[in-house]
């Protein structure tokens, strides 16, 4: 990456702050997707033209051909991880030469079995290993983590409060 301030993606986010300036309905986007079942316990989720597959472990049900949902949501936040450190850093121009991102959640399997009506479905902890090297100090890459952690959609989504309407439609 590089510390030129004139990049892409710089430029996209330029062009939306001056698309919502002039007409605020612009900065409001809906995304959708699509899922039917597949398999055992899988499913195909089709989001504009990309399907994803997902299914279990043979050991939760599934033929293990596709991530779990839960991994999924992994990858989900590590893909966003990445893209927001790469605009972020462009956008503070912040010099990053290689990146990476881990992550893991510790599940407690007795939620979703209804074995404990106590214990939590989802996870009950999420860790994320950024690594990041270049040539800025140490204090200068904590300073991009704080915006993007500030900014990360997919970190939002787990660390705020996300109202969901379920509609239920029987036919």
């Amino acid at each position: 990456m590089t510390a030129d301030v004139s990049t892409p993606l710089n430029a996209i986010a330029d062009a939306t702050a001056q698309a919502v300036a002039e007409d605020p309905a612009k900065a409001l986007i809906v995304f959708a997707a699509t899922g039917s079942p597949q398999g055992t316990v899988g499913s195909t989720v089709t989001a504009r033209t990309h399907t994803v597959a997902v299914d279990e472990p043979t050991a939760l049900g599934g033929e293990d051909t596709a991530a779990n949902p839960v991994e999924v949501y992994l990858a989900s936040l590590i893909s966003c991880q990445i893209v927001t450190y790469r605009f972020w850093a462009q956008r503070l121009g912040i010099i990053v030469d290689e990146l990476s991102v881990r992550a893991e959640g510790d599940l407690d399997v007795r939620g979703f079995f209804g074995l404990d009506d106590g214990a939590r479905p989802g996870f009950q902890r999420v860790r994320v290993t950024v690594r990041v090297s270049g040539p800025e100090t140490e204090q200068t890459y904590a300073e991009l983590r704080l915006a993007v952690d500030a900014h990360c959609p997919v970190l939002d989504l787990t660390t705020g409060t996300t109202p969901v309407e379920t509609t239920l439609i029987t036919v």
